[in-house]
């Protein structure tokens, strides 16, 4: 598994396997889990573990990878963005809005060309993005009661959008990307595949990429080395809100409506997609690697139980106890790392 670390220097490296295992234990245990899911739900139904069930996985997995894309450098940089379902709410709620609906939808809505729409979508999104970014770099508001209200005005604005009717119709690119496919691949999984890996070269390849790991390793020392912080900050929390609303927009089409309240589960599996995967709380370890196996875990999970018949409220108790331990695992780690360093 591979994730962008800049932790220790040559002269720190731990010697031995046993604080080499410690130290990499992060990234070891969501890689390990993954394994022991994969393995038990293939022993406990013969369904499981066929290509048809791999690529529903993948499906059913994309639209959280491409919100998870964009919350990633929110995490690495120590930060957190509460708004990411609302945002992929009320984007693809607008794009819906801007479309010219069927007659039987009782929304007065604002029938525009589909490249217009689209457009504005992404504006809207970029622009509640910004006042993230403004209220947590300019105000001084903590990210987490930021983008709590946010949540709350991209609700609201949902709300006053469709006023609890329902819209179906897309632009026919989002259609496309939504619900369409491609050689038998559903598009949706290739435009994951495409943002999880530019995420990936930007955070590795980059500068931008390694302010943002410096930002969330040691803010101080950022700032002493002349990096603009709060320029990264609010960058972040732009590219957070671009690529909710683009999951946004192609969760309408997958899922062939725009309502109220429609991605509310994602900001749970977002968020435990990027940590069960081992990027830390803390800011300035992980990367993209570590949100596409916590991604793969929760699919794998999620999937697995409907294989194996469970309890529909058992399936949510699972889910939670395997968000703690990776809660634990993080901050254990990190209370390693205090040690190491002292």
């Amino acid at each position: 598994m591979a994730s962008s670390e800049t932790a220790l220097a040559a002269g720190q490296r731990p010697r031995g396997l046993a604080p080499f295992l410690r130290s990499q234990m992060r990234n070891i245990a969501p890689f390990l889990t993954l394994i022991f899911l994969s393995a038990f739900f293939a022993f406990a139904s013969p369904s499981f573990a066929t290509l048809d069930n791999l690529g529903n996985i993948l499906t059913q997995v994309s639209v959280t990878g491409i919100i998870a894309v964009g919350l990633t450098f929110v995490i690495l940089c120590a930060e957190i963005d509460l708004s990411i379902a609302g945002i992929a709410n009320v984007t693809g709620i607008a794009v819906a809005y801007f479309t010219l609906q069927e007659s039987y939808v009782n929304i007065a809505n604002i029938p525009l060309p589909g490249a217009a729409a689209i457009l504005l979508a992404i504006a809207l999104c970029a622009l509640l993005g910004l006042v993230n970014a403004l209220g947590l770099t300019v105000i001084g508001i903590p990210s987490f009661i930021m983008t709590l209200a946010m949540m709350q005005i991209a609700a609201g604005i949902s709300a006053l959008l469709v006023r609890g009717q329902i819209a179906y119709k897309v632009p026919s690119l989002i259609t496309t990307l939504g619900s369409g496919s491609i050689g038998g691949i559903p598009w949706i999984v290739i435009v994951a595949a495409i943002m999880l890996l530019g995420g990936h070269l930007v955070l590795t390849y980059t500068r931008f990429g390694r302010y943002v790991y410096m930002v969330g390793g040691n803010r101080e020392a950022a700032e002493y080395s002349g990096l603009n912080v709060k320029l990264i900050l609010g960058a972040v929390m732009v590219i957070s809100a671009v690529c909710s609303g683009i999951g946004g927009m192609l969760g309408v089409a997958h899922f062939g409506s725009a309502q109220q309240n429609e991605f509310d589960t994602y900001l749970l599996d977002s968020i435990a997609a990027v940590v069960v995967g081992g990027t830390s709380l803390f800011g300035g370890r992980g990367g993209i690697g570590n949100t596409i196996v916590g991604l793969f875990v929760l699919g794998v999970l999620n999937n697995g139980l409907d294989h194996v018949n469970i309890d529909s409220f058992l399936k949510i108790l699972i889910r939670g106890l395997i968000l703690l331990a990776a809660l634990i695992i993080n901050v254990y780690a990190q209370r390693l790392r205090e040690k190491a360093a002292e």
